[in-house]
């Protein structure tokens, strides 16, 4: 089993929703291969309280696939606006390892796309907001961290 990182608030917030952010780059950066340029993309995911699951109707051949076939470091980003008037955002950003799974289940089942394999995210550090509490205390942005064992936030 995973370290738990996610309160039970976090965990019931990141079931509610489906629609996330995923980064991912090609490969680690280092001197020997220059810069490499990071690819964020929109994705709809499930979430078991343990792992993110990311498909995709055309996964094989998206480059967040391929990135993670070279580099299994990734972000994702869940946000929302609870209201506009007063500015009231959450959200969780994570860091993780990726690979690829395959699975029977999941979002990618209710679509016409069907496709059994997705990028599995185990979450090794989170930051959250305006779920737990109030994401402006004081006058400052209240951020939530927490990692797993061996992982410093």
């Amino acid at each position: 089993m995973v370290d738990m990182i996610f309160s039970e608030n976090e965990r019931d917030y990141l079931k509610s929703q489906r629609l996330g952010r995923i980064a991912t780059a090609a490969a680690p950066m280092s001197s020997s291969n220059g810069s490499v340029q990071p690819d964020v993309v929109p994705v709809g995911f499930d979430f078991d309280s343990e792992y993110f699951y990311i498909g995709g109707m055309n996964i094989l051949k998206s480059t967040k696939y391929k990135n993670v076939l070279k580099n299994n470091k990734v972000a994702f980003v869940v946000d929302d606006l609870r209201t506009v008037d007063p500015w009231d955002p959450r959200g969780i950003r994570i860091y993780g390892n990726a690979d690829i799974v395959t699975r029977e289940s999941g979002y990618m089942n209710n679509t016409n796309h069907l496709q059994a394999k997705y990028i599995r995210i185990r979450p090794y550090k989170k930051w959250s907001w305006g779920i737990e509490e109030p994401v402006f205390k004081d006058g400052k942005f209240n951020v939530k961290r927490e990692a797993t064992k061996g992982n410093k936030a």
